[in-house]
Protein backbone atom coordinates (compact mmCIF):
# COMPACT_ATOMS: atom_id res chain seq x y z
CA UNK A 1 0.00 0.00 0.00
CA UNK A 2 1.25 3.41 -0.73
CA UNK A 3 1.96 5.85 2.30
CA UNK A 4 1.39 9.04 2.83
CA UNK A 5 2.46 11.75 5.54
CA UNK A 6 2.07 15.20 6.59
CA UNK A 7 5.13 17.54 6.68
CA UNK A 8 5.19 17.07 10.34
CA UNK A 9 4.64 13.23 10.86
CA UNK A 10 1.46 13.51 12.87
CA UNK A 11 -1.23 12.91 10.36
CA UNK A 12 -0.62 9.36 8.27
CA UNK A 13 -2.48 7.42 5.58
CA UNK A 14 -1.91 3.97 3.81
CA UNK A 15 -5.13 4.84 0.78
CA UNK A 16 -5.53 2.17 -1.70
CA UNK A 17 -4.18 4.87 -4.29
CA UNK A 18 -2.12 7.50 -4.59
CA UNK A 19 -2.36 9.33 -7.28
CA UNK A 20 0.39 12.12 -8.73
CA UNK A 21 -1.17 13.36 -12.12
CA UNK A 22 1.15 15.76 -14.66
CA UNK A 23 -2.26 17.21 -16.65
CA UNK A 24 -5.53 18.35 -15.58
CA UNK A 25 -6.86 15.08 -17.84
CA UNK A 26 -4.74 12.72 -15.96
CA UNK A 27 -6.68 14.62 -12.90
CA UNK A 28 -10.30 13.69 -14.60
CA UNK A 29 -8.94 10.33 -15.27
CA UNK A 30 -7.97 9.76 -11.67
CA UNK A 31 -11.24 11.50 -10.23
CA UNK A 32 -13.33 9.38 -12.67
CA UNK A 33 -11.77 6.03 -11.43
CA UNK A 34 -12.12 6.56 -8.05
CA UNK A 35 -15.63 7.86 -7.80
CA UNK A 36 -16.34 4.59 -10.43
CA UNK A 37 -14.92 2.32 -7.68
CA UNK A 38 -16.65 4.24 -5.08
CA UNK A 39 -13.41 5.38 -3.26
CA UNK A 40 -13.42 8.95 -1.69
CA UNK A 41 -11.30 11.08 -3.16
CA UNK A 42 -9.13 13.31 -0.77
CA UNK A 43 -6.46 16.10 -2.35
CA UNK A 44 -2.75 17.12 -1.41
CA UNK A 45 -0.45 19.73 -1.82
CA UNK A 46 2.95 19.52 0.01
CA UNK A 47 1.78 18.78 3.67
CA UNK A 48 1.97 21.43 5.32
CA UNK A 49 -1.34 20.91 7.40
CA UNK A 50 -1.84 19.19 10.73
CA UNK A 51 -4.96 18.65 10.78
CA UNK A 52 -6.66 15.09 9.13
CA UNK A 53 -7.95 16.85 5.74
CA UNK A 54 -5.65 14.66 3.38
CA UNK A 55 -6.38 11.41 5.45
CA UNK A 56 -8.14 8.71 3.74
CA UNK A 57 -7.84 4.84 3.14
CA UNK A 58 -9.34 5.33 -0.26
CA UNK A 59 -8.16 7.62 -3.20
CA UNK A 60 -5.52 10.81 -2.77
CA UNK A 61 -4.66 12.94 -5.89
CA UNK A 62 -1.30 14.67 -4.85
CA UNK A 63 -1.12 17.97 -6.91
CA UNK A 64 2.90 18.12 -6.92
CA UNK A 65 3.03 17.57 -10.81
CA UNK A 66 0.23 20.27 -11.59
CA UNK A 67 3.08 23.09 -11.37
CA UNK A 68 3.43 26.71 -13.25
CA UNK A 69 2.22 29.38 -14.53
CA UNK A 70 -0.93 29.05 -17.29
CA UNK A 71 -1.54 32.71 -17.82
CA UNK A 72 -0.30 36.37 -16.69
CA UNK A 73 -2.48 39.62 -17.45
CA UNK A 74 -0.83 42.61 -15.77
CA UNK A 75 -3.30 44.87 -17.08
CA UNK A 76 -6.98 42.92 -15.77
CA UNK A 77 -8.55 44.17 -12.63
CA UNK A 78 -6.63 46.69 -10.05
CA UNK A 79 -3.36 45.39 -10.60
CA UNK A 80 -3.15 42.78 -12.49
CA UNK A 81 -4.17 38.45 -11.97
CA UNK A 82 -1.81 35.48 -12.47
CA UNK A 83 -3.47 31.90 -13.41
CA UNK A 84 -1.47 29.15 -12.05
CA UNK A 85 -1.35 25.51 -11.72
CA UNK A 86 -2.62 24.63 -8.54
CA UNK A 87 0.18 22.40 -7.10
CA UNK A 88 2.82 24.96 -7.80
CA UNK A 89 4.53 25.67 -4.73
CA UNK A 90 4.88 29.46 -3.18
CA UNK A 91 8.40 29.27 -2.83
CA UNK A 92 8.11 28.87 -7.20
CA UNK A 93 5.81 31.59 -7.27
CA UNK A 94 7.50 34.42 -7.39
CA UNK A 95 10.23 33.56 -10.40
CA UNK A 96 7.63 32.66 -12.21
CA UNK A 97 5.93 35.63 -11.59
CA UNK A 98 8.77 37.97 -11.98
CA UNK A 99 9.58 38.41 -15.26
CA UNK A 100 5.72 39.76 -15.89
CA UNK A 101 6.38 42.06 -14.04
CA UNK A 102 3.99 41.02 -11.14
CA UNK A 103 3.95 39.33 -7.31
CA UNK A 104 1.91 37.87 -5.30
CA UNK A 105 -0.03 40.48 -3.20
CA UNK A 106 1.49 39.10 0.20
CA UNK A 107 3.24 35.76 1.45
CA UNK A 108 3.57 34.12 5.33
CA UNK A 109 7.40 33.22 6.72
CA UNK A 110 6.39 29.58 5.18
CA UNK A 111 6.41 29.11 1.25
CA UNK A 112 6.99 25.45 1.23
CA UNK A 113 2.80 25.05 0.80
CA UNK A 114 1.44 24.03 -1.86
CA UNK A 115 -1.04 27.07 -3.90
CA UNK A 116 -3.98 24.68 -3.46
CA UNK A 117 -3.37 24.00 -0.23
CA UNK A 118 -2.69 27.92 1.05
CA UNK A 119 -6.19 29.33 -0.58
CA UNK A 120 -8.05 25.82 0.81
CA UNK A 121 -7.17 26.59 4.18
CA UNK A 122 -7.18 30.26 4.56
CA UNK A 123 -3.35 30.35 5.31
CA UNK A 124 -1.81 34.23 5.54
CA UNK A 125 1.16 36.48 5.63
CA UNK A 126 0.93 39.90 7.94
CA UNK A 127 -0.27 43.01 7.66
CA UNK A 128 -3.74 44.83 8.66
CA UNK A 129 -4.14 45.67 4.89
CA UNK A 130 -3.91 42.62 3.23
CA UNK A 131 -6.26 39.70 3.43
CA UNK A 132 -5.23 35.88 3.10
CA UNK A 133 -4.47 33.76 0.56
CA UNK A 134 -8.07 33.01 0.25
CA UNK A 135 -9.23 36.40 -0.40
CA UNK A 136 -7.00 36.52 -3.44
CA UNK A 137 -8.75 34.09 -5.51
CA UNK A 138 -10.63 35.79 -8.59
CA UNK A 139 -11.43 32.52 -10.45
CA UNK A 140 -10.88 28.70 -10.08
CA UNK A 141 -10.56 25.58 -12.26
CA UNK A 142 -11.94 22.35 -10.46
CA UNK A 143 -12.38 18.66 -11.55
CA UNK A 144 -15.81 18.11 -10.05
CA UNK A 145 -16.78 14.15 -8.76
CA UNK A 146 -18.42 13.40 -12.65
CA UNK A 147 -15.27 14.28 -14.26
CA UNK A 148 -16.37 17.37 -15.49
CA UNK A 149 -13.83 20.38 -15.61
CA UNK A 150 -15.46 23.28 -14.29
CA UNK A 151 -14.04 27.27 -14.13
CA UNK A 152 -16.05 29.52 -11.83
CA UNK A 153 -15.43 33.19 -10.33
CA UNK A 154 -17.68 35.81 -9.07
CA UNK A 155 -19.95 35.92 -12.33
CA UNK A 156 -19.70 32.11 -13.35
CA UNK A 157 -21.02 29.73 -10.64
CA UNK A 158 -20.66 31.98 -8.31
CA UNK A 159 -21.76 29.86 -5.77
CA UNK A 160 -19.26 27.27 -6.25
CA UNK A 161 -16.65 30.24 -6.71
CA UNK A 162 -17.21 31.45 -3.51
CA UNK A 163 -16.82 27.91 -1.51
CA UNK A 164 -13.56 27.34 -3.83
CA UNK A 165 -12.03 29.93 -2.61
CA UNK A 166 -11.48 28.53 0.84
CA UNK A 167 -12.34 24.74 -0.30
CA UNK A 168 -10.73 22.41 2.21
CA UNK A 169 -10.25 20.15 -1.01
CA UNK A 170 -14.28 19.27 -0.54
CA UNK A 171 -16.01 20.24 -3.54
CA UNK A 172 -13.58 18.80 -6.34
CA UNK A 173 -9.91 18.51 -7.43
CA UNK A 174 -8.70 22.53 -7.78
CA UNK A 175 -6.49 22.23 -10.66
CA UNK A 176 -6.36 26.45 -11.46
CA UNK A 177 -6.34 29.21 -9.63
CA UNK A 178 -6.61 32.67 -10.68
CA UNK A 179 -5.61 34.95 -8.07
CA UNK A 180 -4.67 39.11 -8.10
CA UNK A 181 -1.73 39.93 -8.28
CA UNK A 182 0.04 43.57 -7.92
CA UNK A 183 3.46 44.88 -9.97
CA UNK A 184 6.31 43.28 -8.70
CA UNK A 185 8.40 45.29 -5.43
CA UNK A 186 10.91 44.71 -2.99
CA UNK A 187 10.86 44.95 0.55
CA UNK A 188 13.06 46.55 3.05
CA UNK A 189 13.46 44.21 6.23
CA UNK A 190 14.18 44.92 9.70
CA UNK A 191 14.28 42.11 12.59
CA UNK A 192 15.31 43.26 16.71
CA UNK A 193 14.44 42.20 20.02
CA UNK A 194 13.37 44.69 22.87
CA UNK A 195 11.37 43.75 25.82
CA UNK A 196 8.14 42.44 24.97
CA UNK A 197 6.27 45.02 27.43
CA UNK A 198 8.01 47.79 25.65
CA UNK A 199 6.45 46.10 22.25
CA UNK A 200 3.24 45.52 23.20
CA UNK A 201 2.84 49.41 24.79
CA UNK A 202 3.31 50.52 21.09
CA UNK A 203 2.12 47.69 19.21
CA UNK A 204 -0.02 49.99 17.53
CA UNK A 205 2.66 52.01 16.80
CA UNK A 206 4.54 49.08 15.31
CA UNK A 207 1.58 47.52 13.06
CA UNK A 208 0.73 51.37 11.20
CA UNK A 209 4.70 52.09 10.78
CA UNK A 210 5.33 49.39 7.88
CA UNK A 211 3.35 47.29 5.65
CA UNK A 212 4.00 44.14 7.36
CA UNK A 213 4.78 44.14 11.23
CA UNK A 214 5.06 40.78 13.19
CA UNK A 215 6.67 39.53 16.51
CA UNK A 216 7.45 36.64 18.24
CA UNK A 217 8.02 35.74 22.03
CA UNK A 218 9.74 32.97 23.51
CA UNK A 219 8.55 31.65 26.97
CA UNK A 220 11.27 31.77 29.57
CA UNK A 221 12.26 35.32 28.12
CA UNK A 222 11.13 38.34 27.93
CA UNK A 223 11.84 39.65 24.40
CA UNK A 224 9.64 39.97 21.63
CA UNK A 225 11.61 39.39 18.06
CA UNK A 226 10.11 41.38 16.10
CA UNK A 227 10.09 41.85 12.31
CA UNK A 228 8.83 44.64 10.06
CA UNK A 229 8.79 44.52 6.12
CA UNK A 230 8.14 47.99 4.13
CA UNK A 231 8.30 48.42 0.36
CA UNK A 232 11.32 50.27 -0.82
CA UNK A 233 12.62 51.67 -4.32
CA UNK A 234 15.94 51.10 -3.26
CA UNK A 235 18.19 48.35 -4.36
CA UNK A 236 19.51 45.47 -2.24
CA UNK A 237 23.38 47.21 -2.67
CA UNK A 238 22.47 50.62 -1.40
CA UNK A 239 21.91 48.87 1.85
CA UNK A 240 24.87 49.53 4.44
CA UNK A 241 26.44 46.44 6.10
CA UNK A 242 23.66 47.06 8.94
CA UNK A 243 22.69 43.47 11.27
CA UNK A 244 19.38 42.57 11.22
CA UNK A 245 18.72 44.55 7.72
CA UNK A 246 18.21 43.27 4.08
CA UNK A 247 16.40 44.59 1.01
CA UNK A 248 15.25 42.36 -1.99
CA UNK A 249 12.39 40.88 -4.14
CA UNK A 250 9.39 40.61 -2.19
CA UNK A 251 9.26 36.98 -2.54
CA UNK A 252 12.70 36.90 -1.30
CA UNK A 253 12.04 38.39 1.83
CA UNK A 254 9.09 36.85 3.28
CA UNK A 255 10.06 33.24 3.94
CA UNK A 256 11.87 32.33 7.06
CA UNK A 257 14.03 29.35 7.07
CA UNK A 258 11.87 26.20 9.17
CA UNK A 259 13.69 23.14 9.42
CA UNK A 260 12.55 21.82 12.79
CA UNK A 261 9.84 20.23 12.18
CA UNK A 262 6.66 21.02 14.58
CA UNK A 263 2.98 21.49 15.21
CA UNK A 264 1.05 24.40 15.42
CA UNK A 265 -2.74 25.28 16.44
CA UNK A 266 -3.90 28.93 15.27
CA UNK A 267 -6.62 31.03 16.74
CA UNK A 268 -7.75 34.38 14.68
CA UNK A 269 -9.31 36.95 17.39
CA UNK A 270 -10.29 40.44 16.88
CA UNK A 271 -8.08 42.72 16.41
CA UNK A 272 -8.67 44.45 19.26
CA UNK A 273 -8.76 42.08 21.80
CA UNK A 274 -4.89 40.55 20.17
CA UNK A 275 -3.27 42.09 23.24
CA UNK A 276 -5.09 40.38 25.72
CA UNK A 277 -5.54 37.24 24.67
CA UNK A 278 -0.84 37.43 24.24
CA UNK A 279 -0.88 38.37 27.52
CA UNK A 280 -3.55 35.52 28.54
CA UNK A 281 -1.31 33.32 26.59
CA UNK A 282 1.81 34.46 28.09
CA UNK A 283 0.13 33.73 31.70
CA UNK A 284 -0.96 29.99 30.65
CA UNK A 285 2.53 29.40 30.03
CA UNK A 286 4.04 30.54 32.90
CA UNK A 287 1.66 29.23 35.52
CA UNK A 288 0.77 25.89 33.30
CA UNK A 289 3.80 24.61 31.25
CA UNK A 290 6.46 26.57 32.16
CA UNK A 291 8.79 24.34 30.53
CA UNK A 292 7.29 24.71 26.72
CA UNK A 293 10.34 27.02 24.57
CA UNK A 294 8.29 27.08 21.37
CA UNK A 295 7.06 30.99 20.77
CA UNK A 296 3.91 32.41 20.13
CA UNK A 297 3.75 34.14 16.96
CA UNK A 298 1.83 37.19 16.63
CA UNK A 299 0.51 38.72 13.44
CA UNK A 300 -2.42 40.73 11.69
CA UNK A 301 -4.63 40.35 8.83
CA UNK A 302 -7.13 42.73 7.35
CA UNK A 303 -11.09 41.80 7.26
CA UNK A 304 -12.42 39.55 4.31
CA UNK A 305 -15.78 38.40 3.00
CA UNK A 306 -14.35 34.58 1.95
CA UNK A 307 -17.03 32.17 3.46
CA UNK A 308 -15.36 29.78 6.20
CA UNK A 309 -12.49 32.92 6.61
CA UNK A 310 -10.96 33.02 10.15
CA UNK A 311 -10.94 36.93 9.20
CA UNK A 312 -14.19 37.01 7.82
CA UNK A 313 -15.85 40.61 8.37
CA UNK A 314 -13.76 41.68 10.78
CA UNK A 315 -9.77 43.05 11.03
CA UNK A 316 -8.25 39.79 12.86
CA UNK A 317 -4.92 38.99 15.10
CA UNK A 318 -3.65 35.54 14.89
CA UNK A 319 -1.52 34.02 17.52
CA UNK A 320 -0.06 31.17 16.92
CA UNK A 321 1.53 28.25 18.77
CA UNK A 322 3.83 25.25 18.57
CA UNK A 323 5.47 22.35 19.84
CA UNK A 324 8.19 20.11 18.49
CA UNK A 325 7.02 16.99 17.05
CA UNK A 326 9.27 14.49 19.83
CA UNK A 327 7.01 16.47 22.41
CA UNK A 328 3.03 16.30 23.32
CA UNK A 329 1.48 19.40 21.96
CA UNK A 330 -2.46 18.26 23.33
CA UNK A 331 -1.67 19.22 26.96
CA UNK A 332 -0.50 23.36 25.76
CA UNK A 333 -2.83 23.06 22.90
CA UNK A 334 -6.24 22.07 24.66
CA UNK A 335 -5.33 24.92 27.54
CA UNK A 336 -4.53 27.39 24.68
CA UNK A 337 -7.67 27.00 22.82
CA UNK A 338 -10.20 27.61 26.35
CA UNK A 339 -8.33 30.85 26.03
CA UNK A 340 -8.39 31.63 21.86
CA UNK A 341 -12.75 30.80 22.72
CA UNK A 342 -12.87 33.46 25.47
CA UNK A 343 -11.49 35.85 22.95
CA UNK A 344 -13.90 34.79 19.83
CA UNK A 345 -11.24 32.92 18.22
CA UNK A 346 -11.36 31.26 15.07
CA UNK A 347 -9.64 27.92 14.12
CA UNK A 348 -7.31 28.00 11.33
CA UNK A 349 -8.60 25.06 8.94
CA UNK A 350 -5.05 23.71 8.49
CA UNK A 351 -3.86 23.65 11.80
CA UNK A 352 -5.11 21.67 15.16
CA UNK A 353 -7.99 22.57 17.10
CA UNK A 354 -10.56 20.24 19.37
CA UNK A 355 -13.79 21.80 18.95
CA UNK A 356 -16.36 20.00 19.03
CA UNK A 357 -18.40 20.43 15.92
CA UNK A 358 -21.35 21.87 16.89
CA UNK A 359 -20.44 24.61 17.88
CA UNK A 360 -18.84 25.17 14.47
CA UNK A 361 -22.18 26.67 12.77
CA UNK A 362 -22.48 29.42 15.20
CA UNK A 363 -18.69 30.04 14.81
CA UNK A 364 -17.79 29.91 11.70
CA UNK A 365 -18.93 32.76 8.90
CA UNK A 366 -20.56 31.53 5.83
CA UNK A 367 -20.96 27.83 7.15
CA UNK A 368 -24.38 26.70 5.69
CA UNK A 369 -23.85 28.31 2.87
CA UNK A 370 -20.02 26.98 1.93
CA UNK A 371 -21.77 23.32 3.04
CA UNK A 372 -24.65 23.70 0.41
CA UNK A 373 -22.52 25.43 -2.13
CA UNK A 374 -20.30 21.66 -1.70
CA UNK A 375 -22.85 19.64 -1.23
CA UNK A 376 -24.57 20.83 -5.15
CA UNK A 377 -20.56 20.31 -6.38
CA UNK A 378 -20.55 16.85 -5.11
CA UNK A 379 -24.18 15.33 -4.01
CA UNK A 380 -22.31 11.68 -3.06
CA UNK A 381 -19.76 13.20 -0.78
CA UNK A 382 -16.78 11.41 -2.60
CA UNK A 383 -14.80 14.12 -1.62
CA UNK A 384 -15.47 14.20 1.91
CA UNK A 385 -13.13 11.99 4.57
CA UNK A 386 -14.19 10.94 7.77
CA UNK A 387 -12.87 13.99 9.57
CA UNK A 388 -14.91 16.77 7.31
CA UNK A 389 -17.59 14.49 7.78
CA UNK A 390 -17.08 14.49 11.63
CA UNK A 391 -16.63 18.41 11.58
CA UNK A 392 -20.71 18.28 9.36
CA UNK A 393 -21.71 16.43 11.93
CA UNK A 394 -22.70 13.53 9.14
Amino acid sequence: MPEWSNWSGLVRSTPERLVRPSSEEEVVAAVRDAATGGLTVRIAGSGHSFTRLVATDDAIVALDGLTGVVDVDPEAGESGEAELWAGTPIHAVGPLLHPHGVALRNQGDIDRQALAGACGTGTHGTGPSLTSFSGAVVGATLVLASGDVVSCDADHEPDLFRASRLSLGASGVVTRLRLAVRPSYRLHEREWAEPVDDALARLDDLIAATRHFEFFWFPGGDQAWCKALDETDAEPDELPDVDGERIDDSWAIYPSDRDDRFNEMEYAVPAEKGPACFQALRELYRTRHPDTRWPIEYRTQAADDVWMSPAHGRPTVTLSIHEPVDRDHEPLFRDAEEIFRAFDGRPHWGKLSYLDPSELPALVPGWDEWWAARDAADPDGVFLNDHLRRLAGR
